[in-house]
């Protein structure tokens, strides 16, 4: 099932994991000491950028009457959510510019443009998600508590809704990112402690409370203000632009996290672990997908979401070029360094869900051994000399499994 034994998966002494968050912390000092005007200026351009551009939306929802008016305006609207979302609020809230001491770019006053409340997600995603990292009854974030994503949990007849769920947790996914905090699970079970839980729904009401006022009443009445536009349209374009932003985010997310090689852990990972086994630990169960200049930006540089898992807390903008340096980790360790486009990477974690919404009995890889699920036992039959390292094992078992097929196809 999930991995129980992380360095014994991936076949390091106590030494080379000793040595491999020696070189990580290099990496990380660096970056460090070299941050400065550059990286301050990107952030504010950043912003005035995306503000701009939701200005020029809003005009362009405001004066025109014409569909292809509407369609750019929404679109334009779209655009600009998602780089509040991924590349400013995501990252800005990580901390990663709090080393500029700016009141205004600052982990604690930002509040992004969000159902949920920047509080409850710096706890659920910055804590929670980020130090308990795909560890099974400990990150919420495996699955999001409605999506059966490992084998190693129990198979139930709801998760023959696996697609369904899916989809909607993208169409409304800033709603299901602001209600991961209420825990409703354990609200609806009666485990909860009463007095916190109701603190915790105040909190998200006002937040909600407000963004839904401000998206299908404050906008739309001032729109409709205006000769070209209406309030219905305005509500239904804040509507649209919610959906492109949420469906997207969804996306670079499950990339992220979901496709094959991004490995799960169980609790028995954490006992007494070391910074060179937790840095293991961000390598192995995250993954990243090929880019460009462009898809950085949109993707709010999650593109690289191996280099985040390592270094949450440094500037977006420089995840590019410690991604060059990361990697040169892995080749030297012997590492799996998961990646491939965007289209395969998310492809993959919807076949996984697919996959995922039968019973164990219908699929074929076996609960050590499949692409989603995979364990230190997977390598239970190979022999000494090929467990030179995670990526040689891993590629000694494939080699030994197509063997296997070619051997009874022959017979």
């Amino acid at each position: 099932m999930a991995i129980t034994d992380v360095p014994a998966f991936a076949h390091l002494t106590d030494a080379d994991i000793e040595n491999l968050a020696f070189e990580l912390d290099a990496i990380r000092q660096d970056i460090e000491d070299s941050r400065g005007e550059r990286d301050a200026r990107y952030i504010r351009r950043t912003i005035a950028a995306q503000r701009a551009l939701e200005v020029a939306g809003r005009v362009m929802l405001a004066a025109g009457s014409r569909r292809s008016a509407w369609w750019a305006g929404t679109a334009t609207l779209g655009v600009a959510k998602i780089i509040e979302n991924m590349e400013i609020g995501h990252n800005v809230m990580h901390g990663q510019w709090d080393w500029m001491n700016d009141p205004e770019i600052h982990s604690s006053t930002w509040e992004w443009d969000m159902s949920g409340a920047s509080k409850h997600w710096r706890f659920t995603h910055n804590f929670m998600h980020h130090k308990y990292t795909n560890i099974l009854g400990m990150d919420d974030d495996v699955g999001y508590g409605v999506i059966r994503v490992t084998r190693d949990e129990r198979w139930k007849p709801m998760n023959l809704l696996n697609l369904f769920f899916n989809t909607l947790l993208a169409v409304l996914f800033e709603w299901g990112v602001g209600l991961q905090h209420l825990e409703l699970g354990k609200i609806f079970k009666g485990r909860d402690d009463r007095k916190a839980t109701l603190v915790r729904v105040r909190e998200f009401g006002v937040k909600a409370g407000a963004q839904v006022f401000k998206d299908y009443v404050a906008w739309p009445a001032v729109t409709s203000l205006s000769p070209g536009a209406s309030f219905k349209s305005t509500a239904k374009a804040n509507a649209v632009a919610n959906i492109i932003r949420n469906v997207w985010a969804n996306a670079v997310i499950f990339c992220g996290h979901f496709p094959d090689g991004a490995e799960k852990f169980t609790k028995t990972d954490i006992a007494g672990e070391s910074k060179g086994q937790w840095y293991l630990r961000q390598m192995l169960g995250s993954a990243n997908f090929e880019n460009g200049p462009v898809l950085r930006f949109m993707s709010g540089n999650l593109c690289h979401q191996i280099e985040h898992h390592l270094y949450p807390d440094l500037p977006s903008n420089r995840l590019y070029e410690i991604s060059l340096r990361v990697r040169e980790v892995c080749d030297k360790y012997d590492l799996p360094y998961t990646t491939g486009s965007f289209l395969v990477q998310y492809g993959k974690a919807w076949r996984t869900i697919a996959k995922l919404s039968l019973p164990d009995k219908y699929l074929r890889a076996t609960a050590d051994d499949a692409p989603e699920t995979r364990s230190e036992r997977m390598f239970s039959e190979l022999e000494p000399a090929q467990r030179r390292g995670l990526k040689s094992a891993i590629a000694a078992v494939r080699a030994r499994r197509r063997d296997s097929r070619e051997t009874k196809r022959a017979a």
